[in-house]
């Protein structure tokens, strides 16, 4: 088996604060699930339609102590095992890792099985933690259970500043936190690790300040549309066209993910990723 995927972002809270939210029902309804069940040292379930195969809890408690959450989650007739811990990172803010065993990044791009979604599923997991913590609107989850895949949020900055900020290449590489190339023009490549990308996605729409649209090629199109209104921008996006039978859930929660930090990048002074190498 393949070493575990670890994710790592820092929550600005205390330790104790955060070590609790990650046992505490009501604090997990918010930030993870729609519904939770937990009772240490018997009992760690979450299920509903912002969880992978969320028909039911599939989850059982391995492990917890102050520091460290582990349980098994059968997914795909699978038994993983994912772990969150907890690290003091200063006065006042906690690291936060998450494990996941299982998971494979090719099958995640040929959408194989659903553990494909778990890392995206889980940056976008914490990117709502963090922001529960800050007290922020939290970005939508993913839907599990719906074909139509489409958010929207309100962003505290005019839509000419988010515009620039979806089709500049450094500006976008900053909050997605990965680098991308882009000829902001229809016809144009928006290039995901940069122009040597040999399979780059094209822009097919751009109206200045209204509307960008992508072709992603199988996980169909993306498209962001811009109104606004009093100095903010009310930015809704939408994934179509894409092919099989389930909707690309893992490359959704990656734009999900990534809108989480967008907004952080125009509305938090002094703006730094969340995320930690």
């Amino acid at each position: 088996m393949s070493e575990p995927m670890i994710l790592r972002a820092r929550v600005q809270a205390p330790i104790k604060e955060v070590r609790h939210a990650l046992t505490d029902p009501a604090a997990m309804r918010v930030w993870l699930a729609e519904h939770v069940e937990v009772d240490p040292p018997e009992r760690y379930a979450f299920w509903g339609r912002h969880t992978p195969e969320g028909d039911a809890p599939h989850q059982r408690l391995l492990h917890t102590d102050d520091r460290t959450v582990r349980f098994a989650w059968t997914l795909d007739g699978v038994e993983t095992t994912t772990e969150f811990s907890v690290e003091e990172d200063g006065p006042g803010a906690t690291i936060v890792s998450v494990s996941q065993s299982h998971y494979d990044h090719q099958e995640a791009l040929e959408g194989k099985n659903i553990r494909g979604v778990l890392q995206t599923y889980w940056c976008l997991v914490l990117a709502n933690l963090a922001e529960h913590f800050d007290g922020r609107e939290l970005t939508p989850k993913i839907d599990f259970t719906a074909r139509d895949l489409r958010a929207g949020v309100l962003i505290d900055a005019a839509p000419g500043e988010v515009f620039e900020s979806l089709i500049d290449s450094e500006a976008a590489s900053s909050w997605f936190g990965y680098p991308i190339a882009i000829e902001p023009y229809v016809g144009g490549r928006f290039a995901m690790g940069g122009f040597d990308n040999p399979d780059p996605a094209k822009i097919l729409e751009l109206e200045t300040g209204r509307k960008l649209s992508v072709d992603w090629g199988p996980v169909g199109v993306g498209t962001w549309e811009l109104e606004g209104s009093g100095g903010k921008t009310r930015l809704t996006l939408m994934q179509s066209g894409f092919e099989g039978e389930l909707p690309p859930y893992a490359a959704w929660g990656g734009i999900l993910a990534g809108l989480s930090e967008l907004r952080r990048f125009h509305e938090v002074p002094g703006w730094q990723p969340i995320w930690v190498e």
